[in-house]
């Protein structure tokens, strides 16, 4: 069974470590100097705990603009830098319609309807491909 424990990091922003999942809580705004925080926090996280993945809850986010699309494009960025995998989870019908009509799609970030289901896509072996068309499994 995961061990639970609950970290604040930056401030506000509540992350829960499942295991070697952080789950990360966006509600409301995120302002500057919360998410330079929270990106810092994050990453020395992710390499000082050998985290596997990071789940990104914005079901509390209620309006999305540029800059909060920016902000998880960037996490999702330096997760996968650090060999974590990222899920967005919650995200709403109306905040997916913004991020389409804001020309913001964000590339290579995977979504789930919810935190289980973004947690069970996490649990799923990744399958790298080789040059050659070689294709193997990896945790």
């Amino acid at each position: 069974m995961s061990e639970a424990f609950s970290r604040p990091v930056a401030g506000h922003v509540p992350v829960l470590r499942l295991g070697d999942v952080l789950l990360v809580t966006l509600q409301g705004d995120l302002h500057d100097s919360t998410a330079q925080q929270l990106q810092q926090d994050l990453s020395e996280t992710i390499a000082s705990n050998g985290v596997t993945g990071v789940v990104i809850d914005i079901s509390g986010v209620e309006i999305v603009d540029s800059f909060l699309g920016r902000v998880l494009a960037e996490l999702a960025a330096q997760s996968s830098l650090l060999a974590a995998r990222t899920v967005v989870a919650g995200m709403r019908p109306a905040v997916a319609i913004t991020l389409v009509e804001l020309g913001l799609t964000l590339p290579g970030l995977r979504t789930a309807l919810d935190t289980q289901a973004a947690m069970a896509l996490l649990e799923q072996p990744v399958v790298l491909s080789r040059p050659g068309g070689a294709r193997r499994e990896h945790r």
